[in-house]
């Protein structure tokens, strides 16, 4: 039975197409059968992940696997940083104390799904997996060659991890093959953050990471549908890349560990400053009149703007503020940030259509940190691009915006 929440999540859909519109190079040359395609394909991902049987008992064991992971990671944060990385305290813990660090213990899962992750791709595992997603999106979009193929990557790798496997092509490519690069980049999580956002989300859904990897599969022909409205050009047919970046698995192992090491500081350092940030923004707003009666925040104005595309989303009024305030975060600072949120929020804040909803539109790298991180990356990877970088940023920005709301709109309609 079709709700009117439906209805809403369904003009979100056409709306939000309609927003990226303005903004395109040549709206006349947009192929409006390959967007209707990749809308089509997004309720076809959505649908068979979370309905078939057979597929939700597979993708459950996804699961089990994070929880080892988790208390693989624990072992060793127990062994290197005693309490303080989740072993036994050596005093007594009384009632509100707090003996979680947040920093030692649940985003140390970032060095070791970094090392796991190039352990993996030495071996040909996940270069086999991207390259069976790309192909079936080739084949159904029409979105090959290497963007195609790092597009596909960016489901398990990060905005700048992904470029990387594709680096030979990216002088040559188009700026329509850029900007997808950059719009999928934003658009999607990496797999090193997947696992640590599904152990933080626990309690909101069962089997979150199936969820987490059916937001990242459905954003790939989202990334492609708004790329294609913002840039209208054909796709490059050239072969698949087949990248070989390491020597060996102790190789893999040793540079996917230094890398997952850069990656944990630097979110360890965006998020102290990010927060300080935001609290010193907090109280220059709070000397302000209040609002409603309530003072006014960052959070809060960032809301506001939010608060009708998450109507547009399939949200009731009632909850759309909520929804919007955390999209606001999360473009403003960072998705973990407005994870965080959400998780600390009361179980009764949102309802269960809304919580949906609302993790599938936060998954994703959609905020202004993120266009200086991509515009840096792939120009130390292609330093001849940077002036198409500088330019497509922006637009890349919005494209990933527009295509994780998307998602969260399908997703309300496809359900539970």
């Amino acid at each position: 039975m079709v709700s009117h929440l439906d209805g809403q999540a369904a003009l979100g859909i056409l709306v939000f197409i309609g927003l990226a519109i303005p903004f395109s190079t040549d709206y006349r040359r947009i192929r409006w059968s390959r967007v209707a395609m990749a809308v089509l394909l997004q309720f076809a991902l959505c649908g068979a992940l979370l309905r078939i049987p057979i597929i939700i008992r597979t993708l459950s064991v996804l699961n089990t696997g994070v929880a080892a992971v988790g208390d693989a990671t624990r072992e060793g944060t127990s062994f290197v940083f005693g309490y303080v990385g989740g072993g036994a305290p050596p005093f007594t813990v009384t009632a509100g104390t707090n003996t979680f660090v947040l920093g030692f213990q649940t985003l140390a899962l970032i060095i070791v799904i970094s090392a796991l992750s190039a352990v993996l791709w030495q071996w040909r595992i996940l270069p086999l997996l991207i390259g069976a997603i790309a192909g079936f999106f080739r084949r159904a979009l029409g979105t090959g060659g290497p963007a195609g193929f790092a597009v596909s990557a960016n489901v398990f790798l990060g905005q700048v991890e992904a470029p990387l496997v594709v680096r030979p092509y990216l002088a040559s490519m188009s700026r329509y093959e850029l900007l997808l690069l950059m719009t999928a980049g934003m658009s999607m999580i990496a797999g090193s953050v997947m696992v640590l956002y599904a152990i933080l989300l626990a309690g909101q859904f069962p089997n979150m990471p199936a969820h987490l990897l059916t937001k990242s599969l459905m954003s790939v022909p989202a990334a492609i549908l708004f790329a294609h409205i913002l840039v209208p050009e054909d796709p490059d047919t050239r072969p698949l890349p087949s990248p070989r970046p390491y020597l060996g698995t102790v190789d893999a192992l040793t540079r996917g560990t230094s890398d997952g090491l850069m990656i944990w500081l630097n979110v360890i350092a965006m998020l102290l400053v990010l927060v300080a940030l935001v609290a010193l923004v907090n109280r220059g707003l709070g000397s302000l009149p209040v609002v409603a009666g309530i003072p006014l925040s960052l959070e809060r104005i960032a809301g506001w703007g939010f608060t009708p595309l998450a109507w547009l989303m399939g949200i009731d009024w009632s909850q759309a503020s909520i929804t919007g305030e955390y999209l606001g975060i999360k473009t403003v600072l960072n998705e973990f940030i407005a994870y965080l949120r959400l998780a600390a929020a009361p179980v009764d804040a949102l309802d269960l259509r809304t919580r949906l909803i609302t993790v599938y539109a936060l998954c994703g790298f959609a905020n202004f940190a993120s266009m200086g991180i991509q515009v840096t990356g792939i120009a130390a990877m292609a330093p001849e691009r940077r002036a198409d970088l500088v330019e497509l940023a922006p637009l890349a920005l919005w494209a990933a915006t527009l295509a994780s709301l998307m998602t969260g709109a399908v997703v309300g309609i496809i359900g539970v």
